[in-house]
């Protein structure tokens, strides 16, 4: 009698919610993942942003991989040949399944683990884009393709400028993972010298007229 009285209760209050219009089911619980910059600080501590790194000592990419790991989330090949968006996407992933555990700099980045750490939730592609800036506008493809003029100034360590972002982004070209700050700083030395190196220009660590044509025109960086 209790027990069916109860029911009769339970019955009331369903028809009283939903003649309210109000759910009859608890909204499902707000996963999120990781913020860009803890990706970035995690692939600057790794790799120093190189996501064509191969140091010959079985680790590879930005997020140095080794091959069984790589292969355990899905990857093919190997890492620092695959696309920089790629190598995001089984970051990702190997995250929703083992957290911040396999990165030994996470730990000593001290970054944070959030519900999706160890969910067990496949990632889509689209749920990476934002981990190395897709949101972010694309390079051209290809060393070949449209380059735009010369801004006439000559960039050193430094200095902070549109035209900085532009170059900083045209080199994700070739697996340098910027995320286009337009500041002139360690990381984009490197690729400037890179590309100076590659292309037989004065490694002066300047970035004008001749190494701005190469990031489009030239060969591009080992």
């Amino acid at each position: 009698m209790i027990q069916n009285r109860r029911r009769t209760v339970a019955r009331l209050l369903l028809l009283a919610v939903a003649a309210m219009g109000l759910p009859l089911t608890a909204p499902a619980t707000a996963s999120a993942d990781p913020a860009s910059s803890a990706w970035a600080k995690l692939r600057m501590c790794e790799s120093s942003g190189r996501y064509a790194t191969n140091t010959g000592n079985g680790y590879y990419g930005a997020y140095q991989f080794d091959l069984p790991t790589w292969r355990s989330v899905g990857g093919k090949g190997r890492p620092d040949q695959a696309a920089p968006a790629e190598q995001d996407y089984r970051a990702l992933y190997l995250y929703r399944m083992r957290g911040w555990q396999p990165w030994q700099c996470a730990g000593m980045l001290k970054l944070a683990a959030d519900a999706d750490a160890r969910s067990k939730r496949v990632p889509t592609y689209a749920e990476s884009a934002y981990i190395g800036g897709g949101d972010l506008p694309a390079p051209p493809p290809g060393p070949g393709g449209p380059r735009p003029a010369w801004p006439g100034v000559v960039y050193r360590y430094g200095d902070c400028a549109d035209p900085l972002k532009t170059f900083q982004l045209r080199m994700n070209a070739f697996g340098y993972g910027f995320t286009g700050t337009g500041c002139y700083l360690d990381k984009t030395r490197t690729a400037v010298l890179d590309l100076q190196r590659a292309n037989g220009i004065k490694d002066s660590g300047l970035l004008g007229p001749k190494t701005w044509e190469a990031a489009w025109t030239g060969k591009p960086p080992r």
